[in-house]
């Protein structure tokens, strides 16, 4: 046993460690980098960009890898699965749409290999564009799901996740937060165990998904449901106090509670209400019971959409009187915390310190000084200049900050790969100088598909590639390829080498820059613009190391 500081994506890497993983694989994405960050630091010796591998003393190679997306993050991982390893794939919460084909057919396969997906939620967007609750897609797929409500708990789960996946033959997914993600507690690590080999499955049929077999393995999937339920049920803590009041905590909503507990019983004549606490999912139903024939009114406390609330509530309304989300005890939107929940129990505002009466100034998020992406908008901007009629269509990473002023030079920034697949969509339907702004990174991960309706029609529109040679907003990860390597994907993808443009981001290239995207934006058919310049930020970080 060991004692260590983690924050709750440490937690989870080490766990995988501990748990004898093989295979890991991601796709950068803030909450959820520093899982495959730290697994690559520990695994063993780098071999290329963005992979770590290692072979154990019994000749099992370890491997910690970026990947293109996460879809084909999570396919890697069903390959270890299917070869009789341990292997774990992790993403932020809307990436796991991206790997939904995949997730949702996963949990119809016979897992062989422990499968692990951890997914980490971002309420409040502090980087994301939506607060969506990975527990419905896991509730989705018939999936177990475990959330943690603490580092700790952040380790232990996913070390037992593997357990479970092999003993149910199902994935599992792990699901945190954003604050647990980052914040760093004590943890008690268990002794590591050595990663395993169970040998290719022999069971082919269960992972051939053609219809008769997908039937059956579906049939066989419902007949879990009742052992997950029953093991959930287990897994919850109910404490039975007051016969007035009870609450129910999920994941993060346990620590916040907690911090109120002591006021609650103080404001009660020293009685504590009844509590359950679930970590597990789906819902079992027994401990809920109890709870509610125990007291007259819950409070349901649980970060992301009120998920237990609704089980709750069920079609007719529940038996006693329910609050949480859906009544606006616990606000529909944002991270909870301490406060927020404090207000849900009827407990007074804490008084706090003081404000300084300081006006600070508002600083809106900008380009990093330097930033190759701020040359490449001037030149957008300026090849715009008197044109009356265009559509600029921008992409996820740092670039979307060219929303803002002064260059006020993209319209859209929608999800992964749209940039292109809406400058396209509109140039279809008679759209002058339609134009398409994404990351190298970004257009490896979901633009080359695009791209390639975009030629099949011979689309009037032009993409501008903006390749720093990282996946620069998530902390300079490396690209899945080199530079050098665009331009001859790009032509293999069908465009027209002379239209294929590779250009220097720098303020010394503006006029010729302007120049370029000029003639490429009066080309009727699909043009590709790459400006190239190295990421500030990854510079440092390369001299760094």
């Amino acid at each position: 046993m060991a004692q260590m500081v983690f924050s709750g994506d440490e937690a989870v890497a080490q766990a995988a460690l501990d748990a004898g993983v093989a295979g890991a694989f991601a796709y950068p994405g803030t909450p959820s980098t520093e899982i495959m960050e730290y697994l690559q630091e520990h695994i063993g010796e780098a071999k290329g960009a963005g992979s770590s591998v290692a072979r154990a003393p019994d000749g099992i190679t370890r491997v910690a890898q970026w990947c293109s997306n996460e879809k084909t993050a999570y396919e890697s991982a069903l390959g270890v699965s299917f070869v009789g390893k341990r292997t774990m794939v992790s993403m932020k919460h809307v990436g796991l749409n991206v790997a939904m084909d995949p997730f949702v057919n996963s949990a119809l396969v016979r897992i062989h290999g422990g499968l692990v997906a951890v997914v980490a939620d971002d309420p409040s967007m502090h980087s994301s564009q939506n607060e969506q609750d990975s527990r419905l897609l896991a509730d989705f797929a018939r999936m177990p799901c475990f959330e943690p409500s603490n580092q700790q708990e952040a380790y232990d789960m996913t070390r037992f996740a593997f357990d479970y996946s092999e003993a149910h033959e199902v994935p599992v997914l792990v699901r945190i937060t954003t604050r647990l993600a980052h914040a760093r507690a004590s943890v008690t690590t268990a002794p590591a165990k050595p990663a395993t080999d169970l040998g290719k499955t022999t069971d082919a049929y269960a992972w051939t998904l053609m219809p008769a077999m997908a039937r059956k393995q579906w049939a066989g999937l419902l007949a879990k449901q009742a052992a997950f339920r029953a093991d959930a049920d287990a897994a919850s803590r109910l404490e039975l106090g007051s016969k007035e009041f009870g609450v129910i905590t999920c994941g993060l909503g346990r620590a916040y509670y907690m911090e109120n507990e002591e006021d609650w019983a103080q404001a009660h004549g020293g009685e504590r209400p009844s509590r359950l606490h679930i970590g597990r999912y789906p819902v079992g139903m027994g401990k809920i019971q109890a709870l509610v024939s125990h007291v007259k009114r819950v409070l349901v406390i649980e970060e992301g959409y009120p998920y237990v609330e609704r089980d709750l509530r069920g079609m007719f309304g529940p038996p006693v009187p329910v609050a949480g989300k859906m009544t606006g005890e616990i606000p529909l939107a944002g991270e909870l915390s301490a406060d927020s929940v404090r207000a849900a129990l009827g407990l007074p505002r804490r008084e706090g310190v003081a404000k300084v009466a300081i006006e600070v100034p508002g600083r809106p998020p900008q380009f990093c000084q330097g930033c190759p992406h701020a040359d490449s908008f001037t030149a957008l901007k300026k090849a715009l200049e008197g044109e009356a009629e265009f559509f600029s269509a921008s992409d996820i990473g740092c670039y979307a900050l060219a929303a803002q002023p002064p260059w006020s030079a993209i319209e859209s920034c929608v999800d992964m790969g749209a940039s292109v697949g809406m400058a396209r969509g509109a140039a279809s339907v008679g759209q002058k100088r339609a134009i398409g702004v994404i990351g190298d990174s970004t257009f490896y991960h979901s633009g080359m598909t695009n791209l390639l309706d975009a030629v099949r029609h011979r689309s009037p529109m032009t993409l501008l590639i903006l390749d720093n040679g990282t996946t620069g907003m998530t902390g300079a990860q490396p690209t899945i390829s080199a530079t050098s390597q665009l331009p001859i994907l790009l032509e293999g993808l069908g465009v027209e080498k002379e239209h294929i443009r590779v250009l220097e981001a720098h303020r010394r290239a503006i006029d010729a820059d302007v120049a370029a995207i000029r003639e490429e934006l009066a080309y009727d058919g699909v043009s590709v613009i790459v400006m190239v310049r190295e990421c500030i930020e990854w510079l440092k970080k390369a001299r760094r190391s």
